[in-house]
Protein backbone atom coordinates (compact mmCIF):
# COMPACT_ATOMS: atom_id res chain seq x y z
CA UNK A 1 0.00 0.00 0.00
CA UNK A 2 0.97 3.80 -0.46
CA UNK A 3 1.43 6.33 1.91
CA UNK A 4 1.11 9.96 2.32
CA UNK A 5 2.99 9.90 5.22
CA UNK A 6 5.36 7.42 7.29
CA UNK A 7 5.37 8.04 11.08
CA UNK A 8 8.63 6.50 12.23
CA UNK A 9 7.78 6.22 16.38
CA UNK A 10 4.31 6.12 17.96
CA UNK A 11 4.63 9.09 20.93
CA UNK A 12 2.50 11.89 21.17
CA UNK A 13 4.07 13.83 18.78
CA UNK A 14 3.84 11.35 15.81
CA UNK A 15 -0.14 10.89 17.12
CA UNK A 16 -1.10 14.21 16.36
CA UNK A 17 0.26 14.03 13.48
CA UNK A 18 -1.66 10.85 12.23
CA UNK A 19 -4.76 12.53 14.10
CA UNK A 20 -4.42 15.17 11.81
CA UNK A 21 -3.53 13.74 8.76
CA UNK A 22 -6.67 11.50 8.59
CA UNK A 23 -9.19 14.74 8.89
CA UNK A 24 -7.54 15.59 5.95
CA UNK A 25 -8.35 12.27 4.33
CA UNK A 26 -4.58 10.94 4.08
CA UNK A 27 -2.80 7.67 5.30
CA UNK A 28 -0.23 7.34 7.17
CA UNK A 29 1.83 4.23 8.34
CA UNK A 30 3.20 4.24 12.03
CA UNK A 31 6.00 2.06 12.90
CA UNK A 32 7.23 1.63 16.26
CA UNK A 33 10.14 -0.36 17.94
CA UNK A 34 8.69 -0.69 21.36
CA UNK A 35 5.72 -3.19 21.52
CA UNK A 36 3.48 -0.72 22.71
CA UNK A 37 2.20 3.25 21.30
CA UNK A 38 2.87 6.41 23.41
CA UNK A 39 5.88 6.17 23.47
CA UNK A 40 7.44 7.80 26.83
CA UNK A 41 3.77 9.14 27.66
CA UNK A 42 2.93 5.20 27.95
CA UNK A 43 0.40 3.96 30.75
CA UNK A 44 -1.04 0.80 32.09
CA UNK A 45 -3.83 -0.17 34.31
CA UNK A 46 -2.13 -2.24 37.38
CA UNK A 47 -4.91 -2.77 40.36
CA UNK A 48 -6.79 -0.45 38.64
CA UNK A 49 -4.34 2.18 38.96
CA UNK A 50 -2.47 3.88 35.82
CA UNK A 51 0.94 3.61 35.81
CA UNK A 52 3.27 5.74 34.25
CA UNK A 53 6.10 3.57 32.88
CA UNK A 54 8.13 6.03 32.05
CA UNK A 55 7.96 8.33 34.97
CA UNK A 56 5.96 11.21 35.67
CA UNK A 57 3.63 12.83 33.11
CA UNK A 58 1.83 15.97 34.10
CA UNK A 59 0.02 17.84 31.47
CA UNK A 60 0.30 21.38 31.58
CA UNK A 61 0.06 24.42 29.56
CA UNK A 62 -0.69 27.90 29.08
CA UNK A 63 -2.00 27.54 25.50
CA UNK A 64 -5.83 26.92 25.21
CA UNK A 65 -5.69 25.60 21.64
CA UNK A 66 -3.73 22.68 22.67
CA UNK A 67 -5.52 22.16 26.44
CA UNK A 68 -9.05 22.30 23.98
CA UNK A 69 -7.50 19.83 21.56
CA UNK A 70 -6.19 17.12 24.64
CA UNK A 71 -9.88 17.30 26.23
CA UNK A 72 -11.27 16.68 23.00
CA UNK A 73 -9.66 12.81 23.62
CA UNK A 74 -10.09 12.89 27.35
CA UNK A 75 -11.35 14.08 30.21
CA UNK A 76 -8.74 15.73 32.28
CA UNK A 77 -8.93 16.19 36.29
CA UNK A 78 -7.79 18.54 38.58
CA UNK A 79 -4.51 17.41 39.47
CA UNK A 80 -2.04 19.78 40.83
CA UNK A 81 1.13 18.93 40.62
CA UNK A 82 3.11 19.66 44.05
CA UNK A 83 6.15 18.02 44.46
CA UNK A 84 7.90 17.05 48.17
CA UNK A 85 11.97 16.96 48.58
CA UNK A 86 12.95 14.66 51.15
CA UNK A 87 16.75 15.24 52.59
CA UNK A 88 17.84 13.68 55.25
CA UNK A 89 14.39 12.43 56.66
CA UNK A 90 13.15 15.84 56.58
CA UNK A 91 10.26 16.91 53.89
CA UNK A 92 10.23 20.39 51.95
CA UNK A 93 7.39 21.30 49.93
CA UNK A 94 8.05 22.81 46.05
CA UNK A 95 8.98 24.86 44.17
CA UNK A 96 10.97 26.83 46.54
CA UNK A 97 8.01 29.02 48.28
CA UNK A 98 7.07 30.06 51.61
CA UNK A 99 6.74 26.81 53.41
CA UNK A 100 9.93 25.55 52.18
CA UNK A 101 11.43 28.69 53.72
CA UNK A 102 10.15 28.45 57.09
CA UNK A 103 10.75 24.88 57.19
CA UNK A 104 14.49 25.64 56.32
CA UNK A 105 14.53 28.37 58.64
CA UNK A 106 13.27 28.48 62.01
CA UNK A 107 13.19 32.12 62.08
CA UNK A 108 11.64 32.87 58.81
CA UNK A 109 8.17 33.19 59.15
CA UNK A 110 7.26 36.28 56.49
CA UNK A 111 8.60 37.44 52.91
CA UNK A 112 10.23 39.49 53.70
CA UNK A 113 12.54 37.40 56.05
CA UNK A 114 12.43 35.13 53.28
CA UNK A 115 13.89 37.22 50.46
CA UNK A 116 15.99 38.87 53.00
CA UNK A 117 17.48 35.43 53.74
CA UNK A 118 17.92 34.58 50.46
CA UNK A 119 19.85 37.86 49.61
CA UNK A 120 22.11 38.05 52.03
CA UNK A 121 23.07 34.52 51.17
CA UNK A 122 23.43 34.93 47.61
CA UNK A 123 25.88 37.88 48.72
CA UNK A 124 28.81 35.37 48.55
CA UNK A 125 28.51 35.74 44.78
CA UNK A 126 28.10 39.86 44.69
CA UNK A 127 30.74 41.41 41.64
CA UNK A 128 31.24 37.36 40.45
CA UNK A 129 30.10 35.90 36.82
CA UNK A 130 28.82 32.16 37.93
CA UNK A 131 31.21 29.91 36.35
CA UNK A 132 28.87 26.63 36.70
CA UNK A 133 25.61 25.67 37.74
CA UNK A 134 26.73 25.19 41.55
CA UNK A 135 27.73 29.13 41.16
CA UNK A 136 24.69 29.74 39.62
CA UNK A 137 21.95 27.92 41.79
CA UNK A 138 24.17 30.45 44.89
CA UNK A 139 23.80 33.72 43.10
CA UNK A 140 20.16 32.95 42.99
CA UNK A 141 18.79 31.21 45.94
CA UNK A 142 21.88 31.09 48.02
CA UNK A 143 23.65 28.24 49.78
CA UNK A 144 21.30 26.93 52.18
CA UNK A 145 18.44 26.29 49.55
CA UNK A 146 21.12 24.63 46.88
CA UNK A 147 22.63 22.26 49.46
CA UNK A 148 19.33 20.59 50.56
CA UNK A 149 16.89 21.22 47.11
CA UNK A 150 19.43 21.29 44.53
CA UNK A 151 23.49 19.65 44.51
CA UNK A 152 22.44 16.18 45.07
CA UNK A 153 19.30 16.00 42.96
CA UNK A 154 21.09 17.18 39.87
CA UNK A 155 24.73 15.87 40.37
CA UNK A 156 22.43 12.82 40.67
CA UNK A 157 20.28 13.85 37.33
CA UNK A 158 23.39 14.74 35.21
CA UNK A 159 26.28 12.26 36.66
CA UNK A 160 29.11 14.78 37.67
CA UNK A 161 29.09 17.65 40.19
CA UNK A 162 27.16 20.86 39.95
CA UNK A 163 30.69 22.60 39.75
CA UNK A 164 31.17 20.59 35.98
CA UNK A 165 28.05 21.79 34.65
CA UNK A 166 27.41 24.31 32.54
CA UNK A 167 26.01 27.61 34.54
CA UNK A 168 22.83 28.03 31.70
CA UNK A 169 21.36 24.77 32.45
CA UNK A 170 19.84 26.58 35.57
CA UNK A 171 19.10 30.33 34.35
CA UNK A 172 16.23 30.90 36.65
CA UNK A 173 15.00 29.44 39.80
CA UNK A 174 11.26 30.00 41.06
CA UNK A 175 11.45 31.76 44.05
CA UNK A 176 7.59 31.96 45.16
CA UNK A 177 6.82 34.28 48.56
CA UNK A 178 3.61 32.87 49.05
CA UNK A 179 2.13 29.74 50.62
CA UNK A 180 1.78 27.95 47.34
CA UNK A 181 2.88 24.45 46.57
CA UNK A 182 1.63 24.75 42.69
CA UNK A 183 5.15 23.45 40.80
CA UNK A 184 3.14 25.16 37.23
CA UNK A 185 2.16 28.49 36.30
CA UNK A 186 0.25 27.51 33.80
CA UNK A 187 -3.54 27.91 33.73
CA UNK A 188 -4.10 24.80 32.52
CA UNK A 189 -2.96 21.30 34.39
CA UNK A 190 -4.29 17.86 35.15
CA UNK A 191 -4.22 13.87 34.40
CA UNK A 192 -6.61 12.69 31.38
CA UNK A 193 -8.92 9.75 33.20
CA UNK A 194 -8.20 6.25 31.30
CA UNK A 195 -4.27 7.05 30.92
CA UNK A 196 -2.52 8.53 27.96
CA UNK A 197 -2.44 5.27 26.41
CA UNK A 198 -6.00 5.66 25.62
CA UNK A 199 -5.53 9.59 24.62
CA UNK A 200 -2.73 8.10 21.54
CA UNK A 201 -4.93 4.94 20.86
CA UNK A 202 -7.92 7.08 19.74
CA UNK A 203 -5.24 9.72 17.75
CA UNK A 204 -3.52 6.55 15.91
CA UNK A 205 -7.35 4.96 14.98
CA UNK A 206 -6.98 5.64 11.67
CA UNK A 207 -3.59 4.81 10.86
CA UNK A 208 -1.95 1.70 10.26
CA UNK A 209 0.87 0.50 12.78
CA UNK A 210 3.22 -1.71 12.95
CA UNK A 211 4.89 -2.43 16.40
CA UNK A 212 7.99 -3.99 17.19
CA UNK A 213 9.48 -2.10 14.02
CA UNK A 214 13.13 -1.09 13.65
CA UNK A 215 12.69 1.82 11.11
CA UNK A 216 16.66 1.33 10.59
CA UNK A 217 16.57 -2.33 9.98
CA UNK A 218 13.97 -1.85 6.75
CA UNK A 219 14.99 1.56 5.87
CA UNK A 220 14.43 1.74 2.06
CA UNK A 221 11.13 -0.30 1.82
CA UNK A 222 9.36 1.62 4.43
CA UNK A 223 10.43 5.13 3.30
CA UNK A 224 9.95 4.26 -0.41
CA UNK A 225 6.15 2.78 0.56
CA UNK A 226 5.65 6.60 1.49
CA UNK A 227 5.58 10.61 0.20
CA UNK A 228 7.37 11.71 3.17
CA UNK A 229 8.33 10.55 6.46
CA UNK A 230 8.45 12.28 10.26
CA UNK A 231 10.93 10.77 12.08
CA UNK A 232 11.25 11.23 16.23
CA UNK A 233 14.10 8.77 16.74
CA UNK A 234 17.67 10.24 17.38
CA UNK A 235 18.53 12.59 14.23
CA UNK A 236 22.41 11.05 15.14
CA UNK A 237 20.92 7.44 14.85
CA UNK A 238 19.19 8.74 11.41
CA UNK A 239 22.48 9.33 9.80
CA UNK A 240 24.59 6.62 11.33
CA UNK A 241 26.14 8.32 13.89
CA UNK A 242 28.39 9.54 10.83
CA UNK A 243 29.14 12.79 12.68
CA UNK A 244 29.76 11.25 16.08
CA UNK A 245 27.60 10.45 18.95
CA UNK A 246 24.88 13.17 20.42
CA UNK A 247 24.89 12.33 24.19
CA UNK A 248 21.38 11.72 26.06
CA UNK A 249 20.98 10.76 29.57
CA UNK A 250 18.81 7.63 30.40
CA UNK A 251 16.95 6.37 33.07
CA UNK A 252 16.10 3.10 34.56
CA UNK A 253 13.02 2.45 36.65
CA UNK A 254 12.10 0.13 39.33
CA UNK A 255 8.26 -0.43 39.88
CA UNK A 256 6.60 -2.76 42.75
CA UNK A 257 3.18 -3.16 43.15
CA UNK A 258 2.63 -2.94 47.34
CA UNK A 259 0.07 -4.49 49.34
CA UNK A 260 -1.00 -1.15 51.27
CA UNK A 261 -3.65 1.86 50.17
CA UNK A 262 -0.90 4.76 50.61
CA UNK A 263 2.63 4.47 50.80
CA UNK A 264 4.39 8.59 50.74
CA UNK A 265 1.07 10.19 50.55
CA UNK A 266 2.20 12.20 47.36
CA UNK A 267 2.71 11.45 43.96
CA UNK A 268 5.97 12.66 43.81
CA UNK A 269 8.87 13.16 46.73
CA UNK A 270 11.90 13.85 45.17
CA UNK A 271 15.46 13.03 47.18
CA UNK A 272 17.56 15.63 47.45
CA UNK A 273 20.70 13.78 48.91
CA UNK A 274 23.36 12.20 47.08
CA UNK A 275 21.64 8.84 48.42
CA UNK A 276 19.62 6.93 47.67
CA UNK A 277 20.67 6.46 44.30
CA UNK A 278 17.06 7.71 42.67
CA UNK A 279 15.79 11.07 42.53
CA UNK A 280 12.35 10.43 43.28
CA UNK A 281 9.58 7.75 43.98
CA UNK A 282 6.37 8.22 42.04
CA UNK A 283 3.11 6.55 43.91
CA UNK A 284 0.69 6.92 40.14
CA UNK A 285 -2.53 6.16 42.40
CA UNK A 286 -2.43 9.81 43.31
CA UNK A 287 -2.60 11.29 39.77
CA UNK A 288 -5.98 10.42 40.46
CA UNK A 289 -7.05 10.36 43.71
CA UNK A 290 -7.04 6.77 43.74
CA UNK A 291 -8.77 4.97 46.82
CA UNK A 292 -7.03 1.43 45.81
CA UNK A 293 -6.09 -1.77 48.52
CA UNK A 294 -2.70 -1.83 46.82
CA UNK A 295 -0.48 0.92 45.50
CA UNK A 296 2.17 0.78 42.79
CA UNK A 297 5.28 3.06 43.35
CA UNK A 298 8.43 3.50 41.12
CA UNK A 299 11.46 4.26 42.13
CA UNK A 300 13.21 6.20 39.34
CA UNK A 301 17.46 6.15 38.55
CA UNK A 302 19.15 8.63 36.48
CA UNK A 303 21.61 6.57 34.42
CA UNK A 304 24.75 7.10 32.00
CA UNK A 305 23.89 6.81 28.24
CA UNK A 306 25.64 4.48 25.94
CA UNK A 307 24.31 3.68 22.28
CA UNK A 308 21.84 1.18 22.89
CA UNK A 309 20.23 2.28 25.94
CA UNK A 310 17.22 4.37 25.71
CA UNK A 311 17.70 8.15 25.36
CA UNK A 312 15.73 10.18 27.46
CA UNK A 313 16.89 13.46 28.05
CA UNK A 314 19.65 15.40 25.33
CA UNK A 315 22.33 16.76 26.98
CA UNK A 316 22.60 20.61 25.54
CA UNK A 317 26.42 21.25 26.29
CA UNK A 318 27.92 23.59 23.55
CA UNK A 319 29.94 20.12 22.52
CA UNK A 320 26.79 18.57 21.71
CA UNK A 321 24.57 21.78 20.52
CA UNK A 322 27.17 22.49 17.98
CA UNK A 323 27.01 18.65 17.02
CA UNK A 324 23.30 18.93 16.13
CA UNK A 325 23.99 21.63 14.47
CA UNK A 326 25.98 19.68 11.67
CA UNK A 327 23.10 16.49 12.26
CA UNK A 328 20.64 19.51 11.02
CA UNK A 329 22.93 20.74 8.16
CA UNK A 330 22.82 17.01 6.79
CA UNK A 331 18.97 17.31 7.57
CA UNK A 332 18.05 20.37 5.28
CA UNK A 333 19.63 17.83 2.16
CA UNK A 334 16.89 15.51 2.16
CA UNK A 335 14.93 17.54 0.00
CA UNK A 336 11.73 17.46 2.43
CA UNK A 337 11.51 14.12 1.93
CA UNK A 338 12.21 13.51 5.34
CA UNK A 339 10.97 15.50 8.82
CA UNK A 340 12.45 16.03 12.11
CA UNK A 341 10.26 16.24 15.23
CA UNK A 342 9.73 15.41 19.05
CA UNK A 343 12.59 15.75 21.69
CA UNK A 344 14.66 13.19 20.37
CA UNK A 345 14.61 14.53 16.54
CA UNK A 346 14.87 17.97 17.41
CA UNK A 347 17.42 17.40 20.56
CA UNK A 348 15.92 19.70 23.22
CA UNK A 349 13.74 18.89 26.31
CA UNK A 350 10.07 19.31 25.37
CA UNK A 351 7.09 19.52 27.74
CA UNK A 352 4.11 17.51 26.39
CA UNK A 353 2.24 20.40 25.52
CA UNK A 354 5.42 21.99 23.59
CA UNK A 355 5.22 18.47 21.92
CA UNK A 356 1.84 19.16 20.72
CA UNK A 357 1.68 22.64 19.43
CA UNK A 358 5.33 21.72 17.42
CA UNK A 359 3.21 19.11 15.80
CA UNK A 360 0.05 20.73 14.83
CA UNK A 361 2.47 23.35 13.72
CA UNK A 362 3.78 20.78 11.65
CA UNK A 363 0.61 19.70 10.51
CA UNK A 364 -0.25 23.46 9.28
CA UNK A 365 3.01 23.16 6.85
CA UNK A 366 3.03 19.62 5.34
CA UNK A 367 -0.38 19.19 5.55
Amino acid sequence: MRYDLLLVGAGLFNAVIADQAARKGKKCLVVERRNHIAGNIYTECVEGIQVHRYGAHIFHTDNREVWDYMNSFAEFNRYTNSPVASYRGRLYNLPFNMNTFTRIWDDVTTPDQARKRIEEQAAEMAGRSPRNLEEQAISLVGRDIYEILIKGYTEKQWGRPCSELPADIIKRLPVRLTFDNNYFNDRYQGIPAGGYTAIVEKMLSHADLKLGTDFLGDRKALTDAADRVVYTGTIDEFYGSRLGNLEYRSLRFETELLDCGNFQGNAVVNYTDSTPAYTRIIEHKHFEFGTQPKTVITREYPAQWKPGDEPYYSVNDIRNSELYAKYRQLSEKEGGKVTFGGRLGLYKYMDMDDTVAAALELCRKIL
